[in-house]
C-alpha cells in the first residue's frame, strides 16, 4: 500500500470534514500526513544480503563444491546482491533487519522534519497538532506545537497515537483517525476555544508525502 492510495477519495473527504468540524470550536489546528516510509534503510539490504547470502552460499558450497572458498566467494557475491535487492522490494523481510528502536527514532525524526518543511509550525499561536503516518514502519507519530504542550501531555498524545495505530492494523484507519481527531478536538476546544478572528491556517486535506 502506497501513501497516495492509503486513504480512498471518500475517506479523504471524511477526514477533511472531521478536521473542519473540530476547528470550528478551537483556535487549534490539525494536520494529517501519510508517507510511504520515513527512511530507505539501506543498511537493512546490506545486512540481509550479508547474512542470508553468506548462509546460502555456505550451504551450496558445502553440499556441492566440497567447501571450496573460490565457489563460496562467487556465490556470496551474487547472492548477497540478489538478496539485498529482494529485501529492498519486500517490506516484511526488510523490517526483520531493522531494529525496532531505529524505526521509532526515524519516524519521529521524519515527523519533526515534515512538520517544519510543510510550514505547520507557522500558526499564530503555535497550536498545531500533527498526525504523521509512516506506512512501511507501521508507525504513527503525533506532534503538538509548543503552544499546546503545556495543556496536552506527551502521554496523552501517545495514547491517541496507540489507538490510531491499532485502527490501522484493523483496517479502520480513516474511521479511527476521525474518532481521534474528534476526541482531540474536544480537548483543544477546552483549552484553546475558537476566537472571533480565527482563520484556517493549515490544510484540512490529507498531505501525501
Amino acid at each position: 500500500m502506497l501513501a497516495v492510495n492509503f486513504f480512498s477519495e471518500s475517506e479523504k473527504v471524511e477526514i477533511a470534514a472531521a478536521i473542519r468540524e473540530v476547528e470550528q470550536n478551537t483556535s487549534g489546528e490539525i494536520a494529517v500526513m501519510v508517507v510511504d516510509e520515513s527512511d530507505s534503510y539501506p543498511e537493512a539490504n546490506i545486512l540481509s544480503g550479508f547474512i542470508l547470502g553468506g548462509l546460502v552460499s555456505l550451504v551450496i558450497t558445502e553440499l556441492f563444491f566440497y567447501d571450496s572458498l573460490t565457489y563460496f566467494m562467487i556465490f556470496f557475491a551474487g547472492l548477497s546482491l540478489l538478496i539485498g535487492w529482494l529485501t529492498e522490494n519486500c517490506p516484511p523481510l526488510k523490517r526483520i533487519f531493522i531494529a525496532k528502536n531505529r524505526l521509532d527514532e526515524l519516524v519521529r525524526e521524519q515527523a519533526v522534519q515534515s512538520f517544519f518543511e510543510k510550514g505547520l509550525y507557522k500558526t499564530r499561536d503555535a497550536t498545531a497538532v500533527f498526525f504523521f503516518i509512516s506506512l512501511f514502519e507501521h508507525k504513527l507519530w503525533i506532534l503538538a506545537d509548543e503552544g499546546i504542550n503545556s495543556k496536552i501531555s506527551d502521554y496523552d498524545l501517545r495514547v491517541y497515537a496507540r489507538e490510531m495505530a491499532n485502527g490501522i492494523k484493523q483496517g479502520r484507519a480513516a474511521e479511527v483517525l476521525c474518532l481521534e481527531i474528534d476526541k482531540l478536538g474536544k480537548v483543544l476546544a477546552e483549552h484553546f476555544p475558537a476566537r472571533h478572528d480565527d482563520e484556517n491556517e493549515l490544510p484540512n486535506q490529507v498531505i501525501v508525502g
